[in-house]
């Protein structure tokens, strides 16, 4: 019999929901579209919601920095490319499972060579922390959806208050200039690049975990550790030039379990008003938790008691 995984049936055992404020430590700067730019605008703008013209942190831009630093910490192989820019092939990760055993026929996908090849890659998937998590492309020989979904996140009312009330260069957001300057004469090339300033709180994110397998349960804790990798690296652009330092501030986590769709929160969350934090307008952070070594592993703990009757 097919492995569940090469069938055309997936069952969704449950979920892990993670909600929490991201807060920008220092000037955060997710681009967007320059094409609207009309003279005396930014070379850099960064992305914004069309309906309010606030900036938010795109739900893309977050997992695909969790995905490129989980593949970094796992050394993962940079084997399908994705687009060009600049001239250049652009790589990520993916489970690759290359192409079917060349005596099998169209008409013959269920013999056992194209089995052996289907589970060859099932096992390969079941064991990648970055394809498990993360996807696959939609070619490959597994019926699994995505397992990790992440939302958009949005300012909070009181630093979109406090970002009005403090006169910024652009609406929300501050200019920070650069220059690209010559080793030898000088002359500098300058630039203006867009940032949302440092102490600006989006609020609401949600990082949505499903779990279909056991293998779901075993990779869960990926994700927790890479909000962490995020939190030590940047998220955004500018990274090495100071900006995009984030802190993830936990708030809520719940799972849904089974065919009932039940709820099962996990209590050991005990948010406390941080110290005042770099604000153009200085108050505590919201009430959070930061995701520490000791959290990990007790939410792990908790993920992995929640779901231990999910098998195979």
């Amino acid at each position: 019999m097919a492995d569940k995984h090469t069938s055309r049936k997936v069952t969704l055992q449950g979920r892990v929901i993670i909600q929490g404020d991201v807060v920008a430590v220092t000037g955060l700067h997710i681009g967007g579209a320059a094409g609207a730019l009309e003279i005396g605008g930014v070379d850099s703008p960064v992305i914004r919601n069309p309906l309010n013209n606030q900036p938010y942190v795109p739900g893309s831009s977050l997992r695909g920095k969790m995905r490129s630093l989980t593949e970094r910490l796992h050394g993962s192989d940079q084997n399908f490319a994705v687009g060009r820019t600049r001239g250049k092939e652009v790589y990520v990760h993916t489970c690759q499972a290359g192409k079917p055993p060349e005596s099998v026929k169209d008409e013959d996908k269920d013999t056992a060579n194209m089995e052996v090849w289907r589970q060859t890659y099932v096992g390969k998937f079941q064991q990648c922390p970055v394809c498990s998590v993360f996807g696959v492309t939609g070619d490959e020989p597994v019926a699994h959806p995505t397992s990790l979904v992440v939302r958009d996140v949005f300012l909070s009312d009181k630093s979109v208050a406090a970002l009005e009330k403090a006169q910024t260069d652009f609406p929300y957001t501050e200019i920070k200039w650069e220059a690209t300057i010559d080793r030898v004469t000088s002359a500098a090339t300058p630039r203006q690049i867009e940032r949302v300033p440092a102490g600006a709180v989006f609020e609401g994110f949600e990082l949505a975990y499903s779990i279909y397998d056991a293998a779901g349960v075993q990779h869960f804790p990926v994700t927790l550790k890479a909000l962490q990798l995020v939190e030590e690296d940047y998220l955004g652009g500018l990274g090495s030039r100071g900006g995009g330092k984030v802190v993830f501030l936990v708030k809520k986590i719940y799972a849904r379990i089974g065919k009932e769709y039940r709820t099962d929160s996990f209590d050991e969350l005990n948010p406390q008003p941080e110290p005042p934090s770099p604000d153009i307008n200085p108050q505590p952070e919201p009430p959070g938790i930061r995701l520490t070594d000791a959290l990990v592993d007790q939410i792990t703990n908790w993920v992995n008691k929640t779901f231990a009757s999910v098998s195979d």
